[in-house]
């Protein structure tokens, strides 16, 4: 398990599915906001992507995000779009909505950076959220992504297109924080 200061990054348990399916996925809202396409109602038993680790996928690397005080699930966090050519990488995380708001995305964000730079040897790491996402917008600023861009009207959720900001990080740039 890779640990921060509040929260562990661990492998996908089988019993973290239905949780997260519950939690994240079935609502329609929350997950028109985080995922890239439309929203569609998945069956209990289907093996979705979004959930269940495919251990050969070498572009993704998919964990649950645990309460290091006590254990519970929190969340997801996935480094995804692994470019080891470019040593590139795009981070994504949700948190339950009982978990937010409690500094828990900051430390997953420092944890991942730590995961993508120290592990991985990356040299840069890219978040794309909506202009709205104050909490992954503050997340990724205390860990030093710099705003590079928005993305006009390049979002369309719930019926209405939303901005999108782009925020990148260099190694060079990035201050390790509390080791894992």
């Amino acid at each position: 398990m890779l640990k921060g200061t509040k929260v562990g990054l661990r492998a996908r348990h089988e019993d973290d599915i239905p949780i997260l399916r519950t939690e994240l996925y079935d609502d329609v809202v929350n997950a028109s906001r985080a995922e890239a396409g439309p929203w569609r109602p998945i069956r209990p038993d289907s093996q979705d992507p979004r959930l269940v680790v495919d251990d050969t996928q070498q572009g993704s690397v998919q964990f649950s995000v645990v309460e290091l005080a006590g254990g519970s699930l929190v969340g997801t966090a996935t480094l995804w779009g692994i470019d080891t050519h470019n040593r590139t990488a795009h981070i994504g995380l949700g948190l339950l909505p009982s978990c937010r708001g409690k500094g828990y995305g900051t430390d997953v964000v420092a944890v991942l950076c730590h995961y993508a730079f120290v592990v991985r040897s990356l040299h840069r790491l890219q978040i794309e959220t909506l202009a709205d996402n104050t909490g992954m917008l503050r997340s990724a600023e205390r860990n030093g992504f710099v705003r590079e861009g928005v993305l006009r009207s390049s979002a369309w959720v719930m019926g209405e297109f939303l901005d999108e900001v782009l925020l990148g990080l260099l190694v060079q740039d990035w201050k390790q924080g509390t080791p894992v």
